[in-house]
């Protein structure tokens, strides 16, 4: 590695031979692989692990999670929450994420201060929060960012437009042309549960996917997350117009939300990430674990053993989101020229013996426990499990404060 960046990929004994004054890391039983790339996340959330299990998706938002935000929905909060979740992603071989959330500037210093790779947008609706007043109030807060961190080579800004029955025609407008203008990528959740669609159907006398087709949603800059209730049709217009999926399965099943497609869009040629979601719908942000899963239930609902394999399913987590994140030229595989964005996995424990393939005990055998080293850039941000930015302590001294903080409300 130099200036940040992979220069080669060589047998031991050419390496040493090419750069004897090289610094060496040796990891005699371990696999290096691209950093994982989490496409969807609310990080900030973390602080709210937990909070309202058991719940579907409307009466977990509209009865538990907002009235809760209304209560602590800050600067502080966010920036907390996000460095949690940071920590947590290092620890498990992520290297970057895509964020969705309210004070989502915060977010990007949590990021910074963690030495993550990110893409950040603030939440656009039209009803008021602590955040903002209205829709244009969201934009301009989501506009003006980008700005701010301009000169930050890890982070980009995203726009970030909540759901199809959280934002109106005019505001879906205003967020096509301002994408187009800004040249960046545009989050949200599409068609995450059956009702969701209903609903937009009795409102807008058309599928939501149909209406942000009319409203000029649909293109390449677009990372549609979720996206259970799909019929072959949406697909097929998906794969036409280039829109990126976030699959985030452990968060579909917790809510009873269903299960993604996936196969079919794959097929298709539509690009397929993974992501965690936020651990208030999910509980971890362990990509190792959403990746096996996304394997297994494509599997498992389509009666075909060879879907999904782990080649593909490592390529989703890696190289896929990257392509979402329109990042793929730097990150999302370990090629010389692009970033140095790479972990390691001890693959030398007895309950990882004998290996075959290397690819498949990443998914099926190993954990983020085993997990052993991350880099960004080149920059190591975990060293034998052992955070080197963030200090341990002091992130579990802040979750047991905010933890008191909810259980006090």
């Amino acid at each position: 590695m130099q200036d940040g960046r992979i220069v080669a990929l060589l047998p031991t004994a050419e390496a040493l031979r090419q750069f004897p004054d090289a610094t060496k890391v040796e990891l005699p039983t371990h696999v290096l692989f691209p950093g994982l790339v989490n496409l969807h996340t609310h990080a900030a959330m973390t602080l709210m692990r937990g909070f309202a299990d058991d719940t579907p998706l409307m009466v977990w938002l509209q009865q538990h999670i907002w009235p809760a935000e209304s209560k602590h929905l800050s600067d502080g909060y966010a920036f907390d929450g996000t460095e949690l979740a940071t920590a947590e992603m290092v620890r498990s071989g992520t290297t970057c994420f895509a964020d969705m959330y309210l004070f989502h500037t915060a977010g990007a210093r949590a990021a910074l201060k963690s030495g993550m790779r990110a893409a950040l947008g603030g939440a656009i609706m039209e009803f008021p929060t602590p955040y903002a007043a209205d829709a244009e109030s969201y934009i301009a807060k989501a506009v003006d960012s980008r700005d701010t961190f301009a000169n930050e080579p890890r982070l980009k800004l995203m726009l970030a437009p909540h759901a199809p029955y959280t934002v109106s025609d005019r505001t879906f407008e205003r967020i096509a042309t301002i994408a187009t203008e800004m040249d960046v990528q545009i989050m949200l959740h599409v068609h995450e549960t059956a009702d969701e669609v209903m609903q937009g159907e009795k409102e807008h006398g058309c599928r939501p996917v149909e209406r942000l087709h009319r409203l000029g949603l649909l293109a390449p800059n677009l990372i549609a997350v979720h996206c259970v209730h799909l019929s072959p049709a949406e697909i097929a217009l998906f794969a036409h117009h280039g829109v990126h999926v976030a699959h985030c399965p452990v968060s579909n099943l917790k809510l009873a939300s269903g299960i993604a497609p996936v196969k079919a869009m794959l097929e298709a040629g539509v690009n397929v990430g993974v992501g965690t979601d936020g651990t208030a719908s999910n509980n971890r942000l362990d990509m190792l674990a959403e990746t096996r899963l996304a394997s297994l239930l494509q599997k498992g609902v389509s009666g075909d053993a060879a879907t999904l394999p782990a080649h593909q399913a490592l390529e989703m987590a890696t190289l896929n989101a990257a392509k979402a994140l329109a990042w793929d030229t730097e990150i999302g595989s370990l090629l010389p020229g692009k970033r140095a964005d790479l972990a390691a996995v001890d693959l030398g424990a007895l309950e990882t013996q004998p290996c075959y393939d290397p690819v498949s005990h990443l998914f099926h055998a190993a954990g983020r426990e085993n997990v052993t080293h991350v880099w960004v850039d080149g920059e190591p941000l975990l060293v034998n499990r052992i955070l080197t930015r963030q200090d341990e302590a002091e992130l579990k001294a802040k979750a047991a404060l905010w933890h008191d903080r909810f259980l006090a409300t």
